[in-house]
């Protein structure tokens, strides 16, 4: 399965923006969708995931009530709109899809390239 994500850019705090990842294909090992962010030295860090079929989402508490993940199947397409954007949500972000819902990024075993999101003040 590879991945492509896109989307990503510069906005001003309190601003939009909306990542989209697409998927070569879907297998029963890429169930789930999920995005990541690495902010430059720290961890990366989990932001949300989408079941394909079920289309169950669950968000990190950093990220809750300002993002949204959603799904188009026709097109394999995840994508992550962000909304009330702040600095610290500056980051690279990441899509990634695997065969369980985890927050864990080593569940997860395709990743796409990542996509820079630059949020200023």
């Amino acid at each position: 399965v590879q991945l492509q994500a896109s989307g990503g850019g510069l906005a001003q705090a309190g601003g939009s923006l909306r990542l989209s990842c697409k998927a070569s294909r879907r297998t029963f090992t890429s169930r789930f969708m999920s995005w990541f962010r690495q902010a430059p030295g720290k961890d990366r860090e989990f932001v949300a995931y989408i079941g394909w079929s079920s289309g169950y989402s669950s968000y990190a508490d950093s990220v809750k009530g300002r993002f949204t993940i959603s799904r188009d199947e026709e097109r394999s397409t995840v994508y992550l709109q962000m909304t009330s954007l702040k600095t610290e949500d500056t980051a690279v972000y990441y899509c990634a899809t695997g065969a369980i819902a985890s927050d864990w990024a080593g569940q997860y075993g395709h990743w796409g390239p990542g996509t820079q999101v630059t949020v200023s003040s």
